[in-house]
């Protein structure tokens, strides 16, 4: 079976869901993959107003309707999609990670694309709800980013440099080796980058040696080096000094990169030190992030 064959899109029909489908037809048509477009309704009580309910007999009513809405909004939302992409849709009622996961799950999904946010009913779902539990619970991959609503069109996008952050922990193999497939998938560049805290340049104002410093970064260089032998990656590697988000987004809009890949763990939330930190990668990086 091929990589990436079958993916998961999400659609709460606002501009960020618009750009992360982009994103999505993209990868599907790259991979000729399976494309589903899932839009998950709130429970019945949750989205009628009182003009609504006094118009029908039952909320069971206002649901059926709402749910054929919903089915024809989602056959219009993508019209031109790649030849290549078999394009399938759903529409179901229920709590939205709880239903995205379950359909990525189900449908054996190897990839996730998903905005950071909706609107109406999804507007209070911000990166920390709906997207944080699907980073949480979900076992593939999971695609998002703070700007996909001004993703170009499909057959615009392309990749010419990823960015890989590792920590070092033991899952950081795996992301490594995600993003170099990937990189060479699209024949691009492969920057590594690793962020050492402030307290190995200073602590209470006391700056420590210069040579103490130089050792730290051989240290991480010569394990990043076994990291990508291990990998099989050759890519460029840089180690920083500072707070993670801003180091790892600084480099990434630097470098120009377009897309992020960073870890997470699958039991216990996020892993290693970007545990803290992946959320405030996620809102602060330049470009799509991918967590694995």
């Amino acid at each position: 079976m091929a990589w990436l064959s079958r993916i998961l899109a999400p659609v709460a029909f606002s501009p960020g869901c618009r750009g992360a489908t982009q994103y999505a037809e993209t990868l599907a048509c790259h991979f000729h993959s399976e494309l589903t477009l899932l839009h998950v309704m709130a429970p019945p009580m949750g989205f009628f107003t009182a003009l609504e309910a006094s118009a029908y007999v039952t909320a069971a009513d206002i649901s059926a309707e709402r749910l054929e809405q919903r089915k024809i909004e989602l056959e219009k939302y993508v019209e031109a999609a790649c030849p290549h992409v078999s394009l399938a849709r759903q529409v179901v009622i229920g709590d939205p990670a709880r239903e995205i996961v379950k359909c990525a799950r189900d449908f054996h999904c190897e990839m996730i694309v998903m905005a950071t946010h909706g609107y109406g009913p999804f507007r209070r779902f911000l990166l920390g709800s709906v997207t944080s539990k699907v980073l949480h619970d979900a076992t593939c991959p999971v695609w998002t980013g703070p700007h996909l609503e001004h993703a170009p069109s499909y057959r615009d996008i392309g990749f010419h440099r990823v960015v890989c952050a590792v920590d070092l922990a033991e899952p950081s193999r795996a992301v490594l080796e995600w993003a170099g497939r990937f990189a060479r998938e699209f024949d691009a560049a492969l920057d590594i980058v690793h962020v050492l805290p402030h307290t190995l340049i200073q602590l209470g104002g006391v700056y420590f040696d210069p040579e103490w410093r130089g050792h730290a970064v051989e240290i991480v260089r010569q394990r990043i080096a076994r990291l990508q032998e291990e990998a099989q990656t050759h890519g460029e590697v840089s180690i920083e000094f500072g707070d993670p988000p801003v180091a790892i987004s600084d480099i990434a809009g630097i470098r120009k990169a377009d897309l992020l890949v960073i870890g997470r763990g699958r039991d216990a939330g996020l892993a290693g030190r970007l545990r803290a930190n992946a959320y405030a990668i996620l809102r602060e990086s330049p470009c799509p992030v991918v967590t694995i």
